[in-house]
């Protein structure tokens, strides 16, 4: 089912989503794999990866996830881990709108939700920036998007509130190519990488083996990378970053940037696409399952 063709507006969508909320977490996982993928979610023997994240979003409690899909408090967990050099230089974080003075931001910046996704406002010009409009986009960001559009349970605890961070320069192919290391029980299984990704319509998206050699496969509804995004400076260090930051769980997807070597942290993520997701061939769906452990 198309469900995006059938309700287009991804804000109808998510209107849609918070009345839905009184439905208990299980029936709607179920709900939203068929909607979205197709098929009937087997939650008794899951073999896919994408029904192994429903399994991980019902059954696998960890508190600490909450700490780690906030994007301020999974600052300090990236300071505990050693990494303290990676992370995006912060200008300020706020309960609500009205505590942004933006007199005192740079030219550039970017701002985003703690507990979001795709609420991302890139400043690229201060000057060309309508302030009306932004707080207005920002005031909706923190108090009409539901938390539980996903049924991901560690956003739950998370309280919205909106960061202000260093606008990063794009790269000399006017890129920032976003690196996805999809990690099990410490291990960098494979990355996902987004290049051109300040574009929905011409983004594209890659599968890379740990050792950067992109794999015959894809995310459906996506432009491949074919094999053109090179192997970045400090790749191995990118390797070991995502290692250690991922010991605690047994998944998470570390995101990372590297500007000519500067590697940034971007976020950590649990449930990649919320498990809502496709791939070409249908067999790496069963072929990153056996990867995932659900015995804890």
């Amino acid at each position: 089912m198309n469900y995006k063709k059938i309700i287009p507006d991804r804000e109808l969508r998510l209107k849609i989503l918070k009345l839905t909320e009184f439905i208990p977490d299980k029936p709607m996982i179920m709900l939203q794999y068929w909607i979205k993928t197709g098929r009937k979610l087997n939650l008794k023997d899951p073999k896919r990866f994408t029904e192994k994240l429903q399994w991980y979003k019902l059954y696998y409690r960890n508190p600490l996830m909450t700490q780690c899909v906030d994007k301020y408090e999974v600052r300090d967990y990236v300071v505990s881990k050693g990494y303290k050099d990676i992370l995006v230089p912060l200008y300020g974080v706020y309960e609500n709108v009205e505590e942004i003075d933006f007199d005192l931001l740079p030219n550039k910046f970017v701002l985003k939700t703690t507990n979001g996704s795709h609420t991302n406002l890139f400043c690229e010009d201060k000057k060309k920036l309508n302030l009306k409009d932004t707080k207005v986009v920002l005031h909706d960001w923190l108090t009409k998007r539901t938390s539980k559009a996903g049924r991901e349970w560690p956003y739950y605890g998370v309280k919205p509130r909106i960061i202000c961070e260093k606008y990063l320069e794009k790269d000399k192919n006017n890129d920032l190519v976003d690196y996805k290391f999809i990690c099990f029980n410490g291990k960098v299984s494979c990355l996902f990488i987004n290049a051109e990704r300040f574009s929905d319509e011409n983004m594209k998206f890659g599968i890379y083996s740990r050792d950067f050699q992109h794999m015959p496969y894809k995310r459906k509804g996506l432009r491949d990378t074919d094999s053109l995004v090179e192997k970045p400076i400090n790749y191995e260090k990118m390797l070991e970053i995502a290692e250690v930051l991922s010991r605690d769980f047994p998944h998470v997807r570390v995101d990372l940037y590297n500007i000519d070597g500067k590697i940034y942290f971007g976020e950590m993520t649990f449930f990649h696409g919320s498990g809502y997701i496709d791939f070409e061939p249908d067999e790496f769906d069963f072929l990153l399952g056996e990867k995932f452990n659900l015995k804890f």
